[in-house]
């Protein structure tokens, strides 16, 4: 077990690739943040990502990965993730995740945020909170060595505060020279995160993805993509990518400008 995760270890240059890619990941998420707001199309957040990651040399990681159509990921409200965007204006209320990764020099940066448009119900407000609060509460438990269910663990914990749900089905993952690898990152405890265990040099994502309702998911038929929460019930989503060093993890996508820790929405 620990062999196969060794050879997720990577050494310092290699490292300094998955720094660049965040890096560029985090700017490119600074740049669309001041576009999303109310009346701008899914369809155009796009076409912002696209236009900006390509004009800098790089490449949008979703775009055409297994067949998925876009640049990003939109999902609003109801959407959990894999929201494809389209033709939908946003409008006063709702909540958008925007889910961006980008390949920098054959490196991947992945993360995303849940961003509230205009004024929000109270319900909205406390399901983004909730979700980042997991998302750094797992991250700041993390230790070199320690067993991805850390993560599983703090989440839950943080959600049951709220009286929220931890989607089971879409889960974090290893994260390098592919877009996914192993090992799964589950947002919840089970049996095989209590096996894995997160050493100095892998690379992973952290993505608790927060419903407001029951766990439970409902794939939109119509696209293949979209996944929905089966109530109807609000999800919110935060990510970051992560570095386990030798001294901890490094957030490699923290922007200059988005919330840190801390930050009540």
């Amino acid at each position: 077990m620990l062999q196969n995760l060794r050879k997720l270890q990577l050494s310092e240059v290699q490292r300094q690739g998955m720094r660049a890619a965040g890096q560029f990941n985090a700017q490119l998420m600074d740049y669309i943040r001041g576009f999303i707001q109310p009346g701008i199309t899914t369809g155009e957040i796009d076409r912002l990502v696209h236009e900006y990651t390509i004009s800098h040399k790089h490449t949008p990681a979703t775009l055409g990965y297994l067949g998925y159509s876009k640049s990003c990921c939109t999902s609003v409200n109801d959407v959990i993730c894999h929201g494809i965007p389209g033709p939908y204006a946003l409008k006063d209320g709702d909540i958008i995740n925007v889910d961006i990764t980008s390949i920098v020099d054959g490196w991947h940066g992945d993360q995303s945020e849940t961003f509230l448009i205009g004024s929000v119900s109270d319900k909205a407000r406390a399901v983004t909170q909730c979700a980042f609060d997991a998302m750094h509460r797992a991250i700041a438990a993390l230790t070199p060595g320690c067993t991805v269910s850390v993560i599983g663990e703090n989440v839950v914990a943080e959600a049951d505060k709220y009286g929220f749900t931890v989607v089971r089905e879409y889960v974090g993952h290893g994260l390098g020279r592919r877009f996914h690898q192993y090992p799964n990152v589950p947002h919840f405890p089970d049996r095989k995160s209590r096996q894995d265990h997160l050493l100095p040099g892998m690379c992973f994502t952290v993505e608790p993805m927060i419903n407001a309702g029951a766990r439970f998911t409902k794939p939109d038929t119509t696209d293949n993509w979209t996944v929905r929460t089966r109530d109807g019930s609000l999800s919110a989503q935060f990510e970051h990518t992560i570095l386990m060093t030798e001294n901890g993890p490094e957030i490699l996508t923290t922007c200059a400008n988005g919330p840190k820790i801390g930050h009540r929405f």
